[in-house]
């Protein structure tokens, strides 16, 4: 059930070949070639998952956006168990544009997630969701996790570089457990700088759909 008491102010969202995308920063939310696909690259494949998952697996994200990310984790999840995703989002996106968002994608479980939204804390059938509004950089100190994979997906780092400025990826670090790793579509060199500066052994790696590289890492 939705909380009828999490009011959040959604972001202006515009669209474009049927993706949705942020007027702030002018960015999509994820690929116009096959977001689900980008994820299953980019973000589980970038953490070696599902093939690390077990239950109690914790997960950590920088971005909740459309809640795709979790979607396609929580699709390709086979158990047992439960897995544990907190997501760090400043803009929640309303939930009209989500739900028009994830009709692209019916095979994923999106009404189990739009039957909640908007609200802190999402149950899906293998995965406990916690949604912690406001400006990572504020809240993800005051976090007392620790993730075993981080899906890094702020917005592009030239349209918001806030989201990817060296103290929160410092934090990112601090609240990653041991041998934890890291995955993100960028390939911006002030990033792989900054995660690796954090203490992540960083490579680049081949990107999605076209795009030269992306960047994944693993807690030295």
């Amino acid at each position: 059930m939705r909380d009828e008491n999490t009011s959040w102010p959604a972001p202006e969202i515009g669209w474009r070949d049927g993706t949705p995308v942020a007027v702030q920063f002018d960015d999509p939310y994820f690929s116009l070639a096959n977001g689900a696909a980008e994820t299953r690259h980019v973000f589980l494949g970038g953490n070696d998952l599902p093939e690390r998952l077990h239950d109690g697996f914790r997960i950590a994200e920088l971005g909740f956006g459309t809640g795709l990310n979790a979607l396609v984790l929580s699709a390709d999840f086979a158990g047992p168990g439960r897995l544990r995703f907190t997501s760090f989002e400043a803009f929640p996106m309303g939930r009209d544009d989500m739900a028009r968002a994830l009709a692209a994608f019916p095979d994923l479980p999106s009404e189990a997630l739009l039957d909640q939204w908007p609200a802190r804390q999402i149950a899906l059938p293998n995965m406990d969701i916690e949604i912690v509004e406001g400006d990572a950089r504020a809240t993800l100190p005051a976090w007392s996790g620790r993730a075993d994979a981080w899906f890094l997906d702020g917005f592009a780092p030239a349209r918001n570089p806030d989201l990817w400025e060296s103290t929160l990826m410092a934090e990112v670090a601090r609240h990653t457990a041991a041998g934890g790793t890291f995955a993100t579509y960028t390939a911006a060199g002030h990033v792989r700088r900054a995660l690796a500066a954090a203490g992540f052994d960083v490579a680049r790696v081949a990107g999605f759909a076209g795009k030269r590289h992306m960047t994944r890492g693993r807690l030295a």
